[in-house]
């Protein structure tokens, strides 16, 4: 549901990692050099990063003397009304698109400050302490996009019923779900969700789909190191053929070729 630890305390801090949570890694001190997916990134003092559930992530290097802090959360536990759906992916900040950044933060005392506070109610757990913990972790949400906005990020607003149609197509890849069924199970349309993702991203709903399974069908092949048969079974596709061909149309790799450059 919800874990803090000091980058010291993290066990296989190296170890690739999927995480069906939201992780949010504080730079205390000095510089860490992470992998997000597919991206190198690194994390000075007084910078944050996020990373959405699903994400392959892992410690490249640590300087030394690096001092930070993991927060992880889950969904169900930080979600509890559309206003914390928007508020968590609010200007990007645990974006589904491969999109993640390392945000400078100027007012760092507050971060620091909440981390400590979450630490503290959940070492001792007094009474209410989860309300206490999802207060301060909104305070730090608040004050990542507070530094956004002011190196002049242009504000993004999302929508909640965009973010549950993510959130639902990367919780049931295995089903290959069509756009039609998607929209019954969020009680909408197809064309809300396309007026949705037209908004938000440019793209049909259906390409936005067809991006998400992409994503995760680069994760499967490089870290799980499964075969390209039964990446596309988990996916949901009844045949490995049109799995590479669909691949291929998206990355222009065969999923065996991409494989070979990629996986660890």
């Amino acid at each position: 549901m919800i874990n803090l630890k000091t980058f010291e305390d993290y066990e296989r801090l190296t170890t690739p990692k999927r995480l069906m949570k939201y992780v949010l890694i504080w730079c205390a001190e000095g510089c860490a050099e992470l992998v997000v997916d597919e991206m190198a990134l690194d994390v000075p003092a007084k910078h944050v990063l996020t990373i959405t559930s699903g994400q392959v992530h892992y410690f490249k290097k640590l300087q030394a003397g690096t001092k930070g802090i993991i927060l992880e959360f889950t969904l169900d536990f930080f979600c509890k009304d559309d206003k914390d759906i928007e508020l968590i992916f609010h200007n990007g900040m645990f974006c589904h698109f491969a999109m993640n950044e390392v945000v400078p933060v100027r007012n760092y005392a507050v971060i620091e400050r909440q981390l400590e506070q979450i630490r503290e109610e959940l070492l001792e757990q007094p009474y209410q302490y989860l309300i206490s913990v999802h207060s301060r972790i909104e305070l730090i949400l608040v004050e990542i996009n507070r530094s956004k906005v002011n190196r002049g990020d242009e504000i993004y607003k999302p929508d909640a019923l965009f973010l549950k149609f993510l959130e639902l197509v990367r919780s049931n890849f295995e089903h290959n779900y069509s756009l039609s069924q998607y929209a019954a199970l969020l009680s909408t349309t197809e064309a809300k969700l396309n007026e949705q993702a037209k908004l938000h991203t440019g793209k049909t709903a259906q390409n936005v789909i067809y991006g998400l399974v992409v994503s995760e069908a680069k994760r499967l092949l490089t870290y799980q190191k499964l075969s390209v048969k039964e990446v596309a079974y988990s996916l949901g596709f009844n045949d490995p053929f049109y799995f590479s061909n669909f691949f291929k149309k998206h990355t222009l790799q065969s999923p065996k070729a991409y494989q070979i450059q990629y996986a660890l």
